[in-house]
């Protein structure tokens, strides 16, 4: 999946619409704050508060201040240079994390697990995936491990007919491991490209949830000890700060490789996601704005700063 193959200008338009909630209280702020007012240490004081207000965390808030201060002491300086300045150090944050999602063509099938929780958009996000591999020509299989909501399994049923990819599903309350050995059989004896584990939409604090999911990871490795080639962990932009717990509970647990950010336009916390690239570095691979499939898009650091500073 590269840049390229998306219809951007449309795509990167609603996420600046999406993140207009964001981008307008970081905007505002920057105004009430730099118009008419040398910067001091007092200003950079605020400054830094907005950008805390805004999710950004505490660690980069620091260094975008001490960035913006930096030569400017006793100095006017305007707004639109101000949110200049923000932008170019959250691209700075981000450039090393704006990673597509590549599926190695020389391991077949490839494992992909989708981990995250419920109502994430986990689901709708491996149907997003299915279909971009599918229009590439791939051969793709899911497994609809996520055992605990029937609806789950029906939604992936969908996804699968929808995009013409195989499915392996079991009755609900069925063991997740054991859908996942199927699927990686099934995969295997068709020949398939990719398979994509969905998995229960636990929260990181069950810990009877976090357990199968070890398990889950468990049983692919023993058929494939290189098995799950990737690990994409879902993260809803709307519940903020309680994202990076999340990040981390994943992390420990299945290994996490990569981040894929849903709901971006539902939310004014868009800036969860410069703390979580801060903190931890992961490869930020897909943001979505809506249910369409077009909605979901590589993610790109440069049009992510901007937009979420309110700049075109």
């Amino acid at each position: 999946m590269s840049e390229n193959d998306a219809p951007r200008p449309g795509f990167w338009k609603r996420l600046t619409q999406g993140l207009t909630r964001t981008a307008t209280n970081l905007s505002s702020g920057i105004t009430d704050l730099f118009t008419k007012r040398k910067l001091d240490a007092a200003t950079l004081e605020d400054l830094e508060d907005i950008l805390i207000r805004a999710d950004l965390g505490v660690e980069t808030a620091g260094r975008i201040s001490e960035a913006v201060g930096k030569g400017r002491y006793e100095k006017s300086i305007d707004p639109d240079e101000v949110r200049g300045l923000v932008a170019q150090e959250i691209e700075r944050v981000l450039a090393p994390v704006a990673t597509p999602l590549v599926f190695d063509p020389a391991i077949r099938p490839f494992v992909l697990l989708m981990v995250g929780v419920n109502g994430s958009g986990k689901t709708t996000t491996i149907g997003k995936v299915a279909a971009r591999l599918r229009a590439e020509g791939k051969k793709v299989v899911l497994a609809a491990g996520d055992t605990f909501r029937a609806a789950a399994i029906e939604q992936l049923k969908v996804w699968a007919d929808r995009t013409g990819a195989s499915i392996v599903s079991r009755e609900p309350g069925a063991d997740a491991a054991g859908v996942a050995f199927d699927g990686l059989a099934k995969a295997r004896a068709e020949g398939a490209d990719v398979l994509i584990v969905d998995t229960a939409g636990r929260l990181q604090n069950r810990a009877e949830l976090m357990a199968e999911l070890e398990k889950v990871v468990r049983v692919l490795k023993k058929q494939d000890p290189a098995a799950p080639h990737a690990v994409v962990l879902v993260l809803d932009a709307t519940v903020g700060q309680n994202a990076l717990s999340q990040v981390e509970a994943f992390r420990r647990v299945a290994g996490v490789t990569g981040l894929v950010m849903t709901k971006l336009d539902g939310t004014a916390r868009g800036g969860i996601l410069v703390a979580i690239a801060a903190r931890h570095g992961l490869p930020v691979h897909l943001v979505g704005v809506g249910e369409g499939v077009d909605d979901l898009q590589p993610f790109t650091a440069r049009d992510f700063a901007r937009a979420i500073v309110g700049l075109d």
